[in-house]
């Protein structure tokens, strides 16, 4: 039994990940009666996913070592607890470094908390990677309510600043008076809305993306150069992939209907791993295959989509954030706009821009993400050891 500074209790449980070998075997059989859709003339991304990805994707799955995944995510520890009655599943490894810094991990749509599998070790050990015994992290990775094992989702009106809520209830569960978030896409929302939060000993929000767009005032253009209108640029293409947005935002039951019947359409649906890069994404088969299997053999596609429904329809006012926030822009990603991230968010304190690595970087390019993390926090607990 843990207590959390706000006096709630909690009991927190060990968790194995097994899925039973009749799921897996029902998704092999599903895989083998593929019925594909006839190819559009060209069968190219500019209409979605393509047909020819689709079959060279359905044969690696049927190959693919669910089982070997399985255990990467057995090698590490995985919990449960009950937080305002909803279940919280989370990955939770401490650093034998006693001054290590706690940091929550918080990740993508489509995504789970597997995709950061690979940063735990360089994260809670950098000695042994090639860093220094004072960068040690102590990780937190929950999956955000109504993904994956955190499941079912209880009640609706779930948003991304009611995840945060949740998350910051989890950390002082676990002991954690002072704590730093990292996220992209999802996660990166999350990240901000505790930065909005600004709880007590939070030392901040590294993201790797702001989603600050134009109001529509003629003013805020004025210190635009080259680089911020080619971003609105990039931004026009951004969206003209997002079709997805519109979809779960309006009829999130609907194509979870096709998704949780159909492990094509929730590979297909599931393109953002590959387009958002615009062909230059740098995610494995078996990285995508490890996300999409998650998603289908938790049966929470539903639950996943209905964040962007609830974000729209919560009726909540735009925010400005007055925690620390630190920015990493890759190459292939979303390109955050500074001047409209600093309108939106008042205490900017780290930008860093990379060459390459796109949207999901945490399993592109995990050595950059964790470099940046390492900067960001070490300035933190600076300022933090200095105002004690």
């Amino acid at each position: 039994m843990t207590t959390t500074a706000a006096g709630q209790t909690g009991t927190i449980h060990p968790f194995t990940v097994t899925i039973p070998q009749e799921a897996l075997d029902d998704l092999q059989q599903r895989l083998a009666n593929t019925r594909y859709p006839v190819a559009a003339p060209a069968d190219s991304w500019d209409y979605g996913t393509p047909v020819a990805y689709l079959q060279k994707m359905i044969t690696a799955w049927q190959q693919f070592d669910w089982r070997g995944q399985e255990a990467r995510m057995n090698s590490v520890p995985n919990f449960v607890t009950e937080i305002d009655d909803q279940t919280l599943h989370f990955v939770h490894v401490r650093s034998s470094e006693p001054d290590a810094t706690p940091l929550l991990l918080a990740h993508t749509y489509p995504g789970s908390f597997a995709e950061f599998l690979d940063m735990i070790g360089p994260l809670t050990d950098p000695a042994a990677y090639g860093g220094r015994a004072e960068d040690a992290f102590h990780v937190v990775i929950p999956s955000t309510p109504g993904y994956g094992f955190s499941t079912p989702l209880v009640g609706e009106g779930w948003t991304m600043a009611r995840v945060a809520q949740t998350y910051d209830t989890l950390m002082r569960r676990l002991g954690y008076e002072s704590y730093g978030a990292h996220g992209s896409d999802g996660g990166a929302m999350i990240s901000r809305e505790l930065a909005v939060l600004n709880p007590p000993g939070f030392l901040g929000a590294h993201v790797l993306q702001l989603f600050s767009f134009p109001s529509g005032e003629e003013s805020e253009f004025e210190g635009f150069g080259p680089k911020e209108y080619a971003a609105l640029e990039f931004l026009g293409w951004f969206q003209s992939v997002g079709g997805y947005n519109q979809m779960n935002g309006t009829r999130p039951q609907t194509i979870a209907a096709a998704l949780s019947d159909s492990p094509v359409g929730q590979l297909a649906y599931n393109e953002l791993f590959e387009n958002f890069g615009n062909g230059t994404s740098l995610v494995t088969v078996d990285q995508v295959l490890t996300q999409v299997s998650l998603y289908w053999l938790t049966n929470t596609s539903a639950t996943a989509v209905r964040y962007h429904y609830s974000e729209a329809h919560s009726g909540a006012k735009p925010a400005v954030s007055q925690g620390r926030i630190g920015v990493a822009v890759f190459a292939h990603d979303f390109q955050t706009i500074r001047p409209l991230a600093e309108r939106d968010n008042a205490n900017i304190v780290h930008w860093s821009e990379f060459d390459r690595g796109g949207h999901y970087a945490a399993l592109e390019v995990p050595d950059l993400v964790v470099g940046d993390l390492r900067t960001f926090f070490s300035s933190a607990v600076s300022d933090r050891d200095g105002a004690n």
